[in-house]
């Protein structure tokens, strides 16, 4: 039974030739950055060149300004991106599936308290309130996760309840708190399977949300911190006019590097969305 309804998921998903494209580009830079140890020619923070050296056979997207191997770095920003992205997305689902549960499940003043909490955090303008957070705590990598994780939990939270309040009024569940079934069962066995295919979509969109914000971060300094190299910190190199003109190796790859991974992210978000939707049948 569970076979035939993944083969159903994966025909409709397949209907979406742009989403299969960006499905194997995704993997394949999934893949890169996994094997980046392997595939890298050079340390990505040691010196191998000479100063923002343009791209040769040596080194086939340049060096930066003090003879790091750009295609190293890039590889290893890769990783340190799509580790961020995954992490703060696994956070903020954790806690939005939790309070979202819990909310819609027991109603009355829990509801009231946890989406009063939830409409205050949305409240907050979003790139303010992680701005703000990024400057109280410690520039890094592991505050960066936590950040982004615990400011995107809210719209998770409000999909969760909607869910779990449509759920909770079907025969099945009704007749599960009839039979005296135990709460941990029907939240966790009966609600949170049922609850899964929006969450995984929308989890993709947050997930591409992420890698931008780490990205506009470390740009600015909050994020990542150099020689740790991240696809944000990588374009700090645009910062000046000589650079963006007279030294695109410096910049495009890795702009080009974000740009593709959330274009591609949002495809493959937009084709699970189509293939979970029974109407498209």
């Amino acid at each position: 039974m569970k076979e035939s309804k993944y083969r159903v998921i994966w025909q409709r998903f397949r209907r979406h030739k742009m989403a299969v494209v960006c499905l194997a580009i995704l993997t394949v830079l999934i893949l890169m950055a996994i094997l980046a140890p392997v595939i890298a020619p050079y340390s990505p923070t040691k010196p191998a060149g000479k100063f923002s050296q343009p791209p040769s056979a040596e080194h086939i997207l340049g060096t930066d300004k003090i003879g790091r191997d750009m295609f190293s770095r890039i590889l290893y920003a890769m990783r340190v991106s799509l580790l961020v992205g995954f992490l703060a997305t696994a956070v903020s689902t954790a806690v939005g599936v939790a309070l979202g549960l819990i909310s819609g499940y027991f109603g009355g003043a829990v509801d009231k308290a946890i989406m009063g909490f939830t409409d205050m955090v949305m409240s907050f303008p979003y790139i303010l309130l992680v701005l703000v957070a990024a400057a109280i705590f410690q520039p890094g990598m592991w505050s960066i996760i936590l950040i982004l994780g615990f400011v995107d939990w809210p719209g998770v939270a409000r999909l969760v309840r909607g869910n779990v309040l449509s759920l909770r009024e079907t025969n099945f569940i009704k007749s599960d708190v009839t039979a005296g079934m135990p709460r941990r069962y029907i939240l966790f066995s009966e609600i949170l399977p049922n609850t899964v295919a929006p969450v995984l979509v929308y989890a993709t969109s947050v997930f591409a949300l992420s890698i931008l914000d780490e990205a506009a971060l470390s740009f600015l300094g909050m994020g990542v911190q150099p020689p740790t190299p991240s696809l944000g910190n990588l374009l700090n190199g645009a910062e000046s006019l000589s650079v963006l003109t007279g030294k695109p190796w410096l910049w495009i790859p890795a702009g080009s590097v974000i740009i593709l991974l959330v274009v591609c992210i949002n495809f493959v978000g937009d084709a699970l969305r189509d293939a979970f939707d029974p109407k498209n049948s």
